[in-house]
């Protein structure tokens, strides 16, 4: 291979990085963006995925779509830089999840859009329903994802980012066990815990580039 295809495919492989670098800065900048403007959202009740209802819905519909792209890109960096098989994989499947998520919009609830009766709905539609499913697909990839990176890691005898990947997947973990028994500001636990996972990996992305 010449120097010239060296490059190509290096420059390539940072590109792809770069877009799961950008991942978690686009989705929880546009996200708080929205959380503090727009009325009535309470993060400590509401998931962050409540803002693709309403009027202004589209803005999160394409800020799932704009990151599961990237995360989607992102994967393949990671196979292109030598992460394994898995860890690219469980990336392109956390992507696809968020691009899910993004077309089935969950049902309004809780007080949120304005108008809407307090409490959860009676009854979930189809839509609503597929996006929790594609949601927890996403969670649980990135989980995943976070042991897989401990396992390359400490294989690298790079053992405090296996200590950091594990820290992020355990985060995650905790966040959506603890949103998922209706413990208070379970919505804000969750959001926290998808930000550590997620951020991970966008930050091993942004320092392996």
């Amino acid at each position: 291979m010449t120097a010239i295809a060296l490059t190509a495919t290096t420059v390539r492989t940072r590109t792809l990085l770069t877009a799961g670098a950008l991942a978690t800065p686009v989705f929880f900048g546009v996200s708080l963006a929205q959380v503090f403007t727009r009325e009535g959202f309470d993060l400590t009740r509401h998931p962050l995925s409540l803002l693709s209802t309403g009027s202004l819905g589209w803005l999160q519909i394409a800020n799932f779509l704009t990151v599961g792209v990237l995360l989607i890109a992102g994967s393949a960096g990671f196979k292109r830089a030598g992460y394994g098989k898995w860890a690219p994989r469980l990336i392109l499947i956390a992507g696809i999840g968020m691009m899910a998520a993004g077309v089935l919009v969950m049902d309004p609830s809780d007080g949120f859009p304005l108008g809407t009766p307090y409490g959860m709905p009676a009854t979930m539609s189809w839509h609503g329903i597929a996006h929790m499913a594609a949601g927890s697909t996403s969670f649980f990839s990135l989980i995943a994802v976070g042991f897989v990176l401990a396992r390359h890691f400490s294989r690298a005898g790079q053992r405090g980012l296996a200590i950091a990947s594990r820290v992020a997947a355990v985060i995650l973990i905790l966040g959506d066990g603890w949103a998922m028994t209706g413990g208070r500001a379970g919505s804000l636990t969750l959001a926290v815990g998808v930000f550590a996972a997620m951020g991970w990996v966008s930050l091993v992305a942004a320092t392996r580039r």
